[in-house]
């Protein structure tokens, strides 16, 4: 299978470089520029647009963000190329989350979720046919990692001296809100009880150093807690490793005879 990458920020080059370790290439990479930030893929073809992108190129990973999915994602589909993604939060977004469906319809392909810097969503998938009565995410990230957010109009981040709440709500009003650190809320959401149901909890905490995900959730099943501490990329502070790592996976599990 020919696979494209789209985006070379910190994810991106580490899905890149994964890929090369395994022999799946990357084999194309989808950048708003033609002229390569990543100089250990020399032999890579660069494209700016999907109009560009080779004909055998059968699998994209979309490592690029929201606005990448947004602007990529339909024609990508509708050409009958796979897409995994990365950017959850963006469906949130009731008219391009219809958009996509319609394309990988008209296109007979599929979009996949990577489960991005959030674990154990199988359980939640699972307790969802029983029926889930109430899932509530929790994201606890070091004052500073949410600069850039609206968390900033609320509260002054560099004088926090207790962990403080800035957002209560759906997972669709933390994803719309909050796009550039909602993504764990929206795969919480998709796994489980949907964008308005699902309940969010985004706090700014001075006495930790890494970024901390908790899912709470109840239902036939039973009930159940996980909790995810979890570490940077060393090329971005801002980047999940395990969002990276998930992504890889994600392709793992496509390729293999035999997958979980």
């Amino acid at each position: 299978m020919k696979i494209g990458i789209i985006g070379e920020g910190a994810i991106g080059r580490y899905v890149a470089e994964a890929l090369q370790q395994r022999g799946w290439g990357p084999h194309a990479v989808l950048a708003r520029s033609a002229q390569p930030k990543d100089t250990s893929l020399p032999d890579v073809v660069r494209v700016t647009a999907v109009t560009e992108l080779p004909a055998e190129i059968a699998l994209v990973l979309d490592c690029g963000g929201h606005a990448a999915l947004t602007q990529h994602g339909p024609a990508l589909l509708a050409r009958g190329t796979d897409v995994i993604t990365l950017s959850l939060g963006a469906l949130a977004d009731a008219s391009l989350a219809e958009t996509l469906t319609q394309a990988a319809q008209s296109g007979g392909a599929q979009l996949h979720l990577a489960s991005g810097a959030i674990g154990a969503l199988d359980s939640l998938r699972a307790a969802k046919v029983g029926g889930v009565k109430e899932v509530t995410y929790i994201g606890r990230k070091p004052p500073l990692g949410w600069q850039g957010s609206q968390a900033e109009a609320q509260l002054d981040l560099g004088s926090l001296s207790a962990p403080t709440v800035h957002f209560e709500g759906t997972a669709r009003q933390a994803a719309l809100s909050y796009p550039k650190n909602a993504n764990v809320a929206a795969a919480v959401a998709l796994a489980g009880t949907g964008f308005d149901e699902t309940r969010v909890k985004l706090v700014a905490d001075p006495m930790i150093s890494a970024n901390i995900h908790e899912v709470q959730a109840t239902g036939a099943f039973g009930q159940f807690s996980f909790r995810i501490e979890g570490s940077a990329l060393p090329d971005n502070p801002r980047s999940s490793a395990l969002a990276a790592m998930s992504m890889v996976a994600a392709v793992e599990r496509l390729l293999s005879p035999m997958s979980m």
